[in-house]
């Protein structure tokens, strides 16, 4: 398989990979039949990397780490080690359905709001009528702590014998959750995409282009979830410009 050069931005170490790039990964990890962890972190994973100590040793132990959303790649650039591609898992998750489409790989959903999934793969389906979803589950909450549980969706995904599972449960859980299974899945891809089946399926809505390509798409998730969102955007995230800053310091 293909090892791609990694910058480092707020101590995390992410692939210097295209769109393309990564479609190729996916790919020859399903055709070489290997288990691979992919990340996609953003701002709120490189605070939350500086301060978890568990967390931090969980994104180390990634296969391909990938860069979504814009302000990463500014930060990037001022630390004089650019970035080629955004390449969030919003982004992604299409892009590999389409693939999958295409290629008649088999994929897993895991997690989203109540009937997220479902609903997801039903709009996707809509264009994609080859495509292949041989699994959806999205578990209870607290679900990670109940052994009975967690054996019943490991079986669920063993036996449907996915080559890519899309775990969607937010960060931390969803990192910790595979981090914690994929390599007894022996899923070829498994993957991360926090609130992407939402963002198919319509439940919540993506900031437009415009707002996404000047890095605003926090603003207006913020805007349509203030209640959840404001702490993490207004108080814990700006916690990444000071790690930055002090990258680039060390730098001189």
């Amino acid at each position: 398989m293909m090892s791609y050069p990694r910058i480092n931005i707020g101590n995390v170490l992410i692939d210097n990979v295209t769109m393309e790039e990564t479609l190729s990964f996916f790919e020859d990890s399903i055709i070489q039949q290997k288990t691979c962890f992919v990340a996609t972190p953003n701002i709120d994973h490189i605070v939350r990397y500086n301060r978890d100590p568990i967390f931090a040793q969980i994104c180390k132990k990634t296969d391909l780490v990938l860069a979504d959303g814009m302000p990463l790649l500014w930060a990037a650039k001022f630390l004089g080690t650019p970035l080629k591609e955004k390449v969030s898992g919003s982004d992604l998750m299409p892009r590999v359905c389409e693939m999958a489409d295409a290629k008649g790989y088999k994929l897993f959903f895991l997690g989203g709001r109540p009937g997220a999934a479902e609903a997801a793969k039903n709009k996707l389906q809509q264009s994609l009528i080859n495509l292949k979803v041989v699994g959806i589950y999205a578990p209870p909450m607290g679900f990670e702590k109940d052994d009975v549980e967690s054996k019943k969706i490991t079986m669920m995904i063993k036996e449907s014998k996915p080559d890519i599972l899309f775990v969607g449960l937010g960060s931390p859980k969803q990192e910790k959750w595979i981090y914690d299974n994929y390599l007894t899945l022996h899923v070829p891809v498994s993957i991360g995409i926090g609130v992407t089946f939402e963002f198919i399926a319509g439940i919540v809505k993506r900031a437009p282009k415009w707002m996404q390509n000047i890095g605003l798409e926090w603003f207006w998730r913020l805007c349509m979830e203030p209640g959840r969102l404001w702490k993490r955007y207004l108080i814990d995230d700006t916690q990444f410009f000071g790690i930055i800053w002090k990258q680039k310091l060390r730098g001189k």
